[in-house]
């Protein structure tokens, strides 16, 4: 070795680099160790390296003010940064980080991205790629330097590898400055050093292969002028456990690799000393997760998928497979020459499912301690997992437990889980759940990733625990309300997250602007959210008794504006027509509600012709729906909107509001499918095009055999063959009857 300071070259996430590191700091004996990573996340290595750390974890750094932006810088087990401060602890030997502070390169980041990037920036992997004989700087790294067969090997091998990189590098000027900027300060951490009464030689720097050549070099060291010059976004710095499927996910120098746990299978072949342990581990980890899962793989097809990918590796001059080369002596042999059949088996050996984990106490922020003691309290520990899960509750309480804690426990995890939902927080995605006449269960998919836990630490700005943080994006999105609608979805929101403070705070501000004015859609809207949490209200024990009047006032205010608003084109019928539905769902479900005056307002709109037909329509089917309009009163009021007289658009328009809902009440009434059939007997041929257009229209939400009842009672009304009327129906039109139907505006022809 020469004399210090000593270089040690490294690719992240490499084994044998991890491997080799704690050789080179044998060799060179230190007094202190300085690793490539953030300096100010020096801090931090002592949790780093607490013993009940279980890699894969990652530090993260993020600004303290919006737009929030983050730096992560992850450590698996075979990390050679992580093997070199665990080797320093081990020797009681000082170990700092010596490249940029995180707020630097987060301030850089922020700059380049006010400053725009270029369109199209040199990529030196890609350029690798092209200059390796597998075309995949990935095969190229693990068959030169996780083969390495000493310390001497990888060392050189290292240096080369760096070398070539800043040649292609600088030829590319693809981040090549920025490089300069982190090496010139790489080189003031060793002055600095120095200028503590390290001699050169007591300081060992492992870093990525890319900077053995700038550190070693003769520039200058970066200045104090030069330092106050670096942009910076003051950040706050945590510790986070980290995942090997997002380790995957990040490709290329310093990021991660594509298969993290097949590299942890190289790493322990590394330890046993067992250069083909890896190759092993890979191929029989295929079979058996075929296995388990219903494949069929024999010990012979194993061995085959072994023979061949040495075979392969021999023809690029490598003593032991590449992990390019047993997948495909895997798909040969294994796959049958289809990579389909053993993409999963892949998936699961190659990247794996492996998640870190830290000790409670260790360097966490307020808001992520208080999510793991969640965690624990509300026994969803074991469903932090990549895979996902189903966690099934029954929001009601639990009458044969001996503890309140534990009879209540299914609703506490509903209000955690709806706060991190409100938060953004993608560990708990809620799932719609089908359930007659029950308001008590839940259905939520839980799945664990890094994003996750980074979205946890974004929401420390927003406060120090998971309830405060809801609680303050509550109030902003209260802040935020242009109308009613929008703070009774707080007041839902806030049901739902089991915080009545902020229920009391949001109705108050709804209150006060109830007594403006507001349009039916908005009044359906804010009624309906309304009306959730009185009808849940007890089981998610909620007072619902402030709700009451408040929507007594605003079921009112609807029932007074609605026929006015009837008075409307196709389009505003359109947004309109829902509405109703959601009020007259409202009606039926509470009977504090003036039911008589909603059924008035809509027996008066279904019986008036200066309003949009289609509403005139619907009124008439709510009606019809809930007993109030008879078969003969229905029967009357078809002989009156489908006649000779009215405009076929009008006719067919109000047949269209009277069938979109209850579909079958319709199709069980004979008398009217009579009526409109006798109703478009008396129709001319432009008049009959016009209605059938609109007719189309209104049958376009009925099913296949819904749409074969009505062929059964047209069929009946006939004294036809139903089943000839369905084929006909529902057959394809030949050219007579498409020249009749030319000129049509808007005419789908693929529906009938």
């Amino acid at each position: 070795m020469e004399r210090g300071p000593f270089v040690f070259g490294i690719r992240h996430l490499s084994p044998a680099g991890a491997y080799y590191v704690r050789q080179f700091l044998d060799q060179a004996s230190p007094r202190l160790v300085l690793i490539e990573g953030p300096s100010d996340f020096t801090k931090l290595l002592e949790d780093l390296g607490d013993e009940q750390v279980q890699p894969p974890v990652a530090v993260m750094a993020y600004t303290k003010e919006l737009p929030i932006r983050t730096l992560l810088y992850p450590f698996a087990e075979y990390s050679p940064e992580y093997q070199a401060l665990l080797w320093a602890r081990e020797h009681g030997c000082p170990c700092r980080f010596c490249d940029l502070p995180s707020d630097v390169f987060l301030g850089i980041r922020a700059a380049e991205e006010a400053g725009g990037k270029p369109t199209e920036e040199f990529d030196v992997y890609r350029a690798l790629d092209e200059c390796s004989l597998d075309k995949d700087h990935e095969t190229f790294w693990e068959r030169t330097m996780e083969q390495a067969e000493d310390f001497s090997a990888y060392e050189k091998g290292a240096k080369e590898f760096g070398r070539s990189l800043r040649l292609l590098e600088s030829a590319g000027r693809g981040g090549y400055e920025e490089n300069l900027v982190r090496e010139a300060y790489m080189r003031r951490q060793i002055r600095d050093a120095v200028k503590e009464g390290l001699a050169p030689e007591d300081i060992a720097v492992v870093t990525g292969a890319y900077h053995v050549e700038g550190i070693l070099g003769d520039l200058p060291a970066m200045t104090d002028k030069e330092m106050k010059a670096l942009p910076r976004l003051e950040s706050m710095k945590t510790l986070m456990p980290y995942s090997y499927y997002r380790l995957s996910e990040r490709s290329g120098y310093g990021a991660g690799n594509h298969a993290p746990a097949y590299y942890e299978y190289l790493w322990h072949g590394f330890l046993r000393k067992e250069p083909d342990y890896g190759a092993r581990r890979y191929l029989t980890g295929l079979a058996a997760f075929q296995r388990e899962h219903g494949g069929l793989v024999s010990s012979a097809e194993v061995i085959e998928a072994a023979r061949l990918s040495s075979a392969l590796a021999a023809l690029h001059d490598s003593r032991i497979p590449a992990l390019k080369d047993l997948r495909d002596g895997a798909v040969t042999c294994m796959g049958h020459g289809a990579f389909s059949e053993i993409a999963l088996a892949a998936a699961d050996t190659e990247i794996g499912t492996k998640i870190g984990s830290l000790p409670q106490g260790v360097s966490r922020t307020s808001i992520q301690s208080d999510f793991y003691l969640k965690l624990k309290e509300l026994k969803l520990e074991k469903y932090k997992s990549v895979t996902g899960a189903e966690l099934s509750l029954d929001l009601r309480e639990k009458l044969r437990v001996k503890t309140k804690k534990a009879a209540f426990l299914d609703l506490e995890r509903s209000f955690f889980l709806h706060r991190l939902r409100v938060l953004k927080i993608q560990f708990a995605a809620i799932q719609e759940v089908r359930q007659d006449n029950a308001t008590w269960a839940e259905l939520w998919n839980l799945r664990w990733t890094p994003e996750a836990e980074i979205q946890i630490v974004e929401a420390v700005l927003k406060g120090d625990t998971v309830e405060q943080a809801a609680a303050f994006e509550l109030k902003s999105q209260m802040e935020d309300c242009q109308g009613i609608s929008q703070i009774a979805a707080v007041v839902e929101e806030a049901f739902y997250c089991g915080m009545p403070v902020m229920v009391t705070s949001a109705l108050e501000m709804l209150q006060a602007m109830a007594v403006e004015a507001a349009t039916v859609p908005e009044l359906a809207d804010t009624a309906e959210s309304l009306s959730v949490v009185i009808l849940y209200g007890d089981i998610r024990r909620l007072d619902r008794t402030p709700l009451l009047p408040i929507l007594s006032q605003l079921f009112l205010r609807a029932c007074l504006i609605l026929p006015g608003e009837c008075a409307c084109d196709d389009q505003a019928a359109g947004r309109l027509a829902p509405a109703i539905g959601r009020l007259a769902a409202v009606s039926v479900a509470h009977d504090f509600l003036d039911r008589d005056r909603f059924t008035g307002v809509l027996a008066q709109i279904a019986a008036r012709d200066d309003l949009n037909t289609r509403l005139s329509g619907l009124a008439a089917s709510i009606l019809l729906e809930q007993g109030i309009m008879d078969s003969q009163e229905l029967g009357r009021e078809v002989e009156r909107r489908l006649s000779r007289g009215i405009p076929a658009e009008l006719g067919a328009g109000w047949f269209a509001g009277l069938s979109s809902r209850n579909h079958y009440a319709l199709i069980a009434r004979l008398t009217l499918w009579e009526k409109l059939s006798g109703y478009l007997d008396t129709l001319d041929e432009e008049e009959f095009k016009r209605a059938l257009l609109f007719l189309r229209r209104a049958f376009a939400d009925f099913s296949s055999l819904e749409k074969n009842q009505i062929a059964e009672n047209l069929g009946e009304i006939w004294q036809v063959n139903p089943e000839q009327v369905s084929e006909a129906l529902g057959g394809t039109l030949d050219e007579e009857a498409m020249e009749m139907l030319e000129g049509l505006e808007d005419f789908d022809f693929g529906d009938i």
